[in-house]
Order: C-alpha cells, then sequence, then structure tokens
C-alpha cells in the first residue's frame, strides 16, 4: 500500500468521526447508520495500518568511524524490534530489510560507542552512520544497548578477529610489532621456530596458508630469513584468520586464510605516527585529499643497522692500505592506499605495497707498482621482496545488491648477483682484465582479475557469489653466468650464460556462490559451492569444493557448531621443511605433479559468559593428498627437473582447541590451548609409513594479557609453551672408505631406521611490555620497554649430530659416540622504542 493510499485513509477516518460526534451532539439521536459508519472506517484503517507495518523497506548505508571516516568491517546492525540484523562487509556497508513501522536500530562495533537510533520506515532509506570511541555520546544515540552479534550467535567457527589495537599493545620482538608473530598465540596456529614469523594450522605446511593483503596473495611475508614479517601494523586496519569451515568465497589453499586489509586513510583531517626502535624506524601520514569524498595513506619502516655501521665498516676497510669497501644488511616496506567517493554508489581504491631485504657487500683493493696499477673488487648482492597493488571498484547496483570489482598484481622475486673483476692498468690505459659474474634468479607473477557481489534480499539470507581469475608466471630458477678476458687491451673472450628450466604459464580460475541464512530462530547456516580450474601446458585440473557451516542455539545462548570443508591448492611450495628460507620456490602442479586436496570437519561449542569472555571449544580432523615434499637428498640448486626433485604423499591431523578470549575492558587478551596430533606419509620416504610431521606438538599453550592502568600506563605480557618439534637422529654410524688408488679415505654416513624418531626439548618463554604515554592532543607520545625471553631460557633453534670422543682409563683408548648438541638462539633480549602520533 502507498503512502497516498494511507493519507487518504486517515483522511477519510477523521472526516467520518467529526461528522459523528457533530450529528450525534446536535440531535441527541441514535444513528446506528453513522455509527457502523463509523465503526466500518475504524476497521478499515486498522486493516490498513496492519497492511502498511508488514510492507517491507531497506535502510542501507556505510558505517565508517567518525574521527577518520574508514569503514568499519563487522559492525554489527539489528532492528531491536524483532532481533533481526545483519554485519557490514568488507568495506563497511551494510543492507537491512525490515517492516515498515517506528523501530529502534542498534549499532555496535568493538571499542565503539554503542547507537541506538530512532527511526519511522515508510519507504527504502539510505542512512549513513558513523561511529566514535570517545567516551562522550553522539547525538543520535538515545540510550546504550547490547546489539552486538555474539560469538555463539555467528555460523562462521573456526575464526578468529583480533583487533590491531589490542595486537599493537603486545609484546615485540626487538620492539618491532608484528602481525604474524602475534597470530601464532592463537590456538591451532603453531610457530616455526624461535623467532620465526612463519606459521603452520592445524597440521598443515607454511605454504597451504593464504595470505591475503587488501585481496592481493602475499607469496613471501617475512624479513630477515623469518625473524620480521612484511606486515607494518600501523598500516593496517583489519587482520582476521580463518582455520576451518571456510566460507566458498576462499580457495587455493589447504589450511587457512590470513585475510589483512590496508587502512584507506583518514577523510577528515591530516594526522601521522612514527615509531624510532632498536632496529627500524617507522612513519605514516594520512589525511584527506578532498575532505569526505578522498583520502590517503603512506606508510613506510626501514632498518638502519647497515648505515649505523657505515663509518665504522669504512674505517675497518680503510686500515689496509688502498682497500675500500662496505657491507651491510636492511629492509624496508612502503604501503600506499588512496580511495575516492566518486558518488553515493560508487568508491575506488588504489593500493600497493612494496618491500624488500638486501644484503650486500662491496670490496676494492688498488696496488701500484712503478708504472702499473692493479685493482681488484669484489660485490655480493643477494635480494628478495614482494611488490603488490590492488585496483578495486565498489559499486551498489541497488539497496540490497553491492558490487567488489578488483585488479590485482602480485609478484615475489629472489635474486642473487656476484662478480669478482681484475684489472691491470700501464699509464691508466687498461691493458689487462678479467671480470667473472654469476647470480641466481627465481619467483612468481601473479595478475588477477575478479567481482564480488553481496546480495541481501532479507536478513535471514546473505548471498555472495563472483568469479576471479588468475595469470600465473612461474620462474623455477635460473643459473646466469659471464665471463669476460682481456688482454693487451682488447677483449679476447666472452662468455654470457644462462642455465635453468624453462618458465612457466598457467592459468587459475574460479566461481563461487555461497548463502549465510537462518533455517530456524536457532538453526543457522553457511553454504556454499566453489569451483576451481587450473590450466597449464595443455594440462586441466578440475575441482567442485562443497562448503556447510552450521550453528544451533540453545536457550542459555549456548551455540554449538560444525562445518565441512574441501579444498584445492593447485600451486607447489618447495621447501625445507625445518626452516623456510627466501630462495624457496612456489611452482605449478603439472601432468607429473598433482595438486594438492583435503578435506575437514571440525564441532565445536561458543558461548559468552558476563564480563564479556568469549569462551569456544572445537575438535577437527583434516585428510591432506598429494602433499609435496622434497625428495631424499634433494634441493633447488641441483640443476636438475624440479618436477624430479618433488615426491607427493599424504597427511592427517586432528586436535582439539580452547579459546578465551576478551577484547574490551581494562583486562583484555585471551587463552589458548591446543591439542593435536599431526602426520605425513610418502611411499619413498621412512619405508612407505607414517611419521610425525617435524611440526607435529602435542600440546601448545599461550596466556596473553592486557592491562591499562591508566591513560598514560599500559602493561602486557605473553606466555607461550610447546612440545617439542619431532627431529630424525642417527641410530648408528657407518663409515664408507673410498679409494683413490694411493688409499682410502673414511667417510661417515648416518643409518637412519625411523623418520621423527626423537623430539626435541620443550620451547617456552615469557615476554613483557610496559608503556607509557603522554603528551597533548595535537602531539601524543609513547615509550615502550619491554623483554623477550624474560627469564632466559635455552630454548632449542636446532640441534646437530656430533661425535664426542672420551678417553676410556680401563682400556687406554679413545671411545666415540654421537650425540645430539643443542644450539640456542635467543636468551633474554631487551627493547625500548619511542612513538609519536599528531
Amino acid at each position: 500500500m502507498s503512502v497516498k493510499t494511507y493519507r487518504s485513509s486517515l483522511l477519510f477516518f477523521f472526516s467520518e468521526f467529526s461528522t459523528y460526534f457533530r450529528f450525534s451532539s446536535r440531535y441527541r439521536t441514535n444513528n446506528y447508520d453513522m455509527t457502523n459508519k463509523c465503526l466500518l472506517s475504524v476497521l478499515f484503517l486498522c486493516m490498513v495500518h496492519i497492511a502498511f507495518s508488514q510492507e517491507k523497506y531497506t535502510i542501507s548505508g556505510y558505517i565508517t568511524d567518525k574521527n577518520t571516516g574508514e569503514g568499519l568491517i563487522a559492525a554489527n546492525v539489528a532492528d531491536l524490534r524483532t532481533g533481526k540484523g545483519t554485519v557490514t562487509n568488507t568495506y563497511g556497508f551494510y543492507s537491512l530489510t525490515v517492516p515498515g513501522d517506528s523501530l529502534f536500530l542498534g549499532v555496535s562495533y568493538v571499542g565503539y560507542q554503542t547507537q541506538v537510533i530512532p527511526l519511522f520506515l515508510r519507504e527504502d532509506m539510505t542512512l549513513d552512520i558513523t561511529m566514535s570511541d570517545e567516551t562522550a555520546l553522539q547525538t543520535v544515540e538515545i540510550v546504550a544497548t547490547k546489539s552486538e552479534e555474539l560469538i555463539e550467535e555467528k555460523t562462521q567457527m573456526s575464526s578468529i578477529k583480533v583487533p590491531v589495537a589490542q595486537l599493537k599493545k603486545l609484546p615485540a620482538f626487538l620492539g618491532e610489532v608484528d602481525i604474524l608473530k602475534a597470530i601464532q598465540l592463537l590456538p591451532g596456529v603453531q610457530s616455526g621456530g624461535e623467532g620465526q614469523s612463519g606459521f603452520y594450522v592445524r597440521g598443515g605446511s607454511q605454504d597451504q596458508n593464504l595470505i591475503l593483503l587488501d585481496g592481493t596473495p602475499v607469496y613471501n611475508a617475512s624479513h630477515l630469513f623469518g625473524f620480521f614479517s612484511v606486515f607494518n601494523a600501523d598500516a593496517i586496519k583489519d587482520v582476521t584468520l580463518i582455520k576451518g569451515g571456510f566460507p566458498a568465497r576462499y580457495g587455493g589453499r589447504l589450511s587457512s586464510v590470513l585475510d589483512i586489509s590496508m587502512k584507506e586513510g583518514n577523510m577528515k583531517k591530516f594526522q601521522g605516527s612514527g615509531t624510532i626502535g632498536l632496529v627500524a624506524s617507522k612513519l605514516t601520514l594520512e589525511g584527506p585529499i578532498w575532505k569526505d569524498k578522498a583520502a590517503f595513506i603512506i606508510s613506510g619502516r626501514r632498518t638502519y643497522i647497515d648505515v649505523l655501521a657505515r663509518p665504522l665498516i669504512a674505517y675497518s676497510f680503510a686500515q689496509q692500505e688502498g682497500s675500500t669497501g662496505t657491507l651491510g644488511y636492511y629492509f624496508y616496506d612502503l604501503n600506499a592506499k588512496m580511495n575516492w567517493k566518486i558518488s553515493s554508489k560508487d568508491r575506488i581504491y588504489l593500493s600497493a605495497y612494496s618491500g624488500d631485504d638486501q644484503f650486500y657487500t662491496r670490496f676494492t683493493d688498488e696496488q701500484e707498482r712503478g708504472g702499473e696499477k692493479v685493482s681488484e673488487g669484489v660485490q655480493v648482492g643477494l635480494g628478495w621482496g614482494n611488490l603488490t597493488s590492488t585496483l578495486r571498484w565498489n559499486h551498489l547496483w541497488t539497496d540490497k545488491l553491492f558490487s567488489n570489482t578488483a585488479i590485482t598484481y602480485s609478484r615475489y622475486r629472489f635474486l642473487t648477483e656476484n662478480s669478482f673483476t681484475s684489472e691491470e692498468f700501464v699509464n691508466d690505459v687498461l691493458e689487462n682484465g678479467t671480470n667473472v659474474g654469476f647470480g641466481y634468479v627465481s619467483g612468481i607473477n601473479d595478475v588477477s582479475a575478479k567481482i564480488d557481489f553481496d546480495y541481501i534480499p532479507v536478513p535471514n539470507h546473505f548471498i555472495r557469489f563472483g568469479a576471479n581469475t588468475t595469470r600465473h608466471v612461474f620462474i623455477p630458477g635460473e643459473n646466469f653466468f659471464n665471463f669476460e678476458l682481456i688482454s693487451e687491451g682488447e677483449e679476447v673472450f666472452k662468455l654470457d650464460s644462462i642455465i635453468g628450466q624453462d618458465t612457466t604459464y598457467a592459468w587459475e580460475n574460479y566461481v563461487y556462490i555461497e548463502d549465510d541464512f537462518e533455517i530456524t530462530s536457532r538453526l543457522k547456516a553457511n553454504i556454499g559451492l566453489h569451483y576451481s580450474n587450473f590450466l597449464v601446458d595443455k594440462q586441466q585440473y578440475h575441482s567442485i569444493q562443497p562448503r556447510i557451516s552450521l550453528r544451533y542455539l540453545f536457550g542459555n545462548k549456548l551455540s554449538v557448531k560444525a562445518s565441512f570443508a574441501t579444498m584445492q591448492q593447485n600451486i607447489q611450495f618447495l621447501t625445507n621443511e625445518n626452516l623456510g628460507l627466501p630462495w624457496d620456490q612456489w611452482l605449478p602442479s603439472t601432468d607429473a605433479i598433482s595438486p594438492q586436496t583435503s578435506w575437514q570437519i571440525a564441532a565445536g561449542a561458543a558461548k559468552t559468559f558476563k564480563g564479556g569472555y568469549e569462551v569456544s571449544i572445537e575438535g577437527y580432523y583434516k585428510k591432506m593428498n598429494n602433499v609435496s615434499a622434497y625428495k631424499e637428498g634433494a634441493s633447488n640448486f641441483d640443476g636438475v627437473d624440479w618436477q624430479e626433485q618433488i615426491t607427493q604423499g599424504e597427511g592427517l591431523s586432528y586436535g582439539a582447541e580452547l579459546f578465551v578470549q576478551k577484547k574490551v575492558g581494562k583486562l583484555s587478551g585471551w587463552i589458548g590451548y591446543t591439542l593435536s596430533w599431526s602426520w605425513r606419509r610418502f611411499d619413498d620416504k621412512n619405508f612407505g609409513e607414517w611419521y610425525p610431521f617435524t611440526f607435529d606438538r602435542r600440546h601448545d599453550i599461550s596466556i596473553v594479557g592486557v592491562y591499562e592502568l591508566s591513560d598514560r600506563w599500559n602493561f602486557s605480557a605473553t606466555w607461550v609453551y610447546g612440545t617439542g618439534n619431532s627431529y630424525t637422529f642417527p641410530t648408528s654410524l657407518s663409515y664408507y672408505i673410498q679409494d683413490f688408488g694411493f688409499g682410502g679415505f673414511p667417510t661417515p654416513i648416518n643409518n637412519v631406521t625411523e623418520r621423527s624418531n626423537y623430539r626435541l626439548a620443550p620451547y617456552h618463554r615469557a615476554d613483557i611490555n610496559a608503556d607509557y604515554s603522554w603528551g597533548k592532543k595535537r602531539w601524543k607520545n609513547k615509550i615502550s620497554v619491554g623483554a623477550y625471553n624474560a627469564y632466559n631460557r635455552k630454548n632449542p633453534f636446532f640441534v646437530n649430530p656430533e661425535t664426542e670422543f672420551t678417553f676410556n682409563e680401563e682400556t687406554g683408548e679413545f671411545e666415540s659416540r654421537q650425540v645430539l648438541r643443542q644450539y640456542s638462539l635467543f636468551r633474554l633480549i631487551p627493547a625500548i622504542s619511542y612513538s609519536f602520533t599528531f
């Protein structure tokens, strides 16, 4: 029914009602016709009002931070009258369809002031909402209420979202806030080793984690051989980890999805922040290009040990007559993003990331003898890094249909270049010379185009669907060599050669659809389907992957959840199981190497208790097929076809996880516990029998606490414990004597009867940190002081089998035995940093 009809009915009612009273007061008679007519009018009005109230209208818009204008991800919007609600998508957009009438709209987000907005709906409405984390109430707020979607209300399980503001308060290794090290503190996630930023989820390998930065894959997420991650926390807005029950919109990896969103830039005012630490400094600037229309953010980080040490190194080289040189190592990260509100229905985002590690040494020695000068030089360069960029267009087709179209680029490259130069000059004229250069390069390049739709027809359904196509370029590894010989001032010989494997091209495509819907008031489901296609060298692989998650909510607000997901990974990662290194290679599935596949089931329960404590417990079982590993003794520098170096087998993992989390309040943090088993089996390893995976750890415990004592003082601490990694220890030693014609030399051979037959000592440590803040609104300061491994634990970094000799006094002879010698890397390491905002 239209508004016009409704108004006409009201006019008719008031006209008849006034006529009735006029006649009845004038004649004082029982006018039954008039009475009946009036009663019919009242009845008709009630029917009109009921019919009108049952008509449904859509409220849609964006929810943003009041101070910065940034969209808020997963903010909750609910009709407090009916309890129906929705959440904002990755860009802060929401759409809620409700019956037309007066209502109170509840809006909430963790760490922000809850709002209740009174509305009177008679037509579809666009309502953009700003939220503030200030203590003052906003003008649109009436009363405080709890409309936030609790953990037990969500369909998704095996997913954890940790506020970035909380992550930045945790103790940091050498004072460098590290998102990946914080992720390692979550249940079901294990670190690769002492100080490493790589992580392993539910028995999976490091390559089975899909790491997305603004929707673009990042292929190498670490600096300094894994001790720091590439993510600058000052440029990050949101971090979500999914370990199971994968929604259909994700694919391409077996074990986890780490979805990281960059900040969009402050649309209200210009501001900045920076940090000066022991090993690196960083600076972030953001502000409006056009207030409330366009904004930018740029954030950079660089280590500077090489800069500080350069004068000392130069002085050291200068102590040798005729010598100059330098050496050093540094890494940097640069994040930049721009967003532009073209109209109320269209927005454009452009983001980019560049990061590199560089190790270099340059040495030159010049000596003069009479009229001759001899110059020799050595240069060594080692570098690796990522480059990503994303161009996105958001469009609102209707108040219920939202789309995101994106073109992305991702590149990872490892490069080493080395050269040796020897030159002889006579009267400053080059007479003789030798130039030798060699190096190695490998990497992967991606160009992708995708479109994703969010369709919210009614509050009970949240439908997502979309498609993606990616062009992969794999560089398996090329060795290049050049040689130049100069004699008597003329070039007499020159050689340029490239030896390696051919660059490989592949197409990867997928489409998906999923629906998060309410079956009954207690039962919700997320059901989806993901189809992928992989084409390489005329070989095609197809995969249909069903996904389902269920949630049942009991009357006491306790929910039980279950999920099933199948996944396929079409690209392989050649790496050493014990330690990820920058020259590890990403390579495609081929006709000889099959894609990795998995299926995982999980079940659990969740409940929020008084005080905001979220408690969840989950059990999982995951089966993996065609997992890849190097054959015994193989490496990526062997110079043979990489397909001949790989063996494929199967994996199995199962376990249980407990997670207790408190996100807000003076005391926040979490407790996580994991009980797990992880196995591998290959036909040509361990005699074809199952053996524990390197990162099979029976128990993992993490305790994280952040306490805000006052506006100035903040304290935090973490404690972790983990069962030691499995290790293969030789059970006996034999010698092979090779005769060269003039006598033999004994060569030791380690005999292994079973893989993973030894377990390292348990790993545990405590980290602490204290922050002191001061300053005025325009310039705020913070000093952070902390310690890594506060009680100086000697944790195993690696062990080495060594021969130990002892003297036997009874026999008068030396005896030998094989022992494992443990080596520790980091003891107690203090840290201090200074941060500022303006």
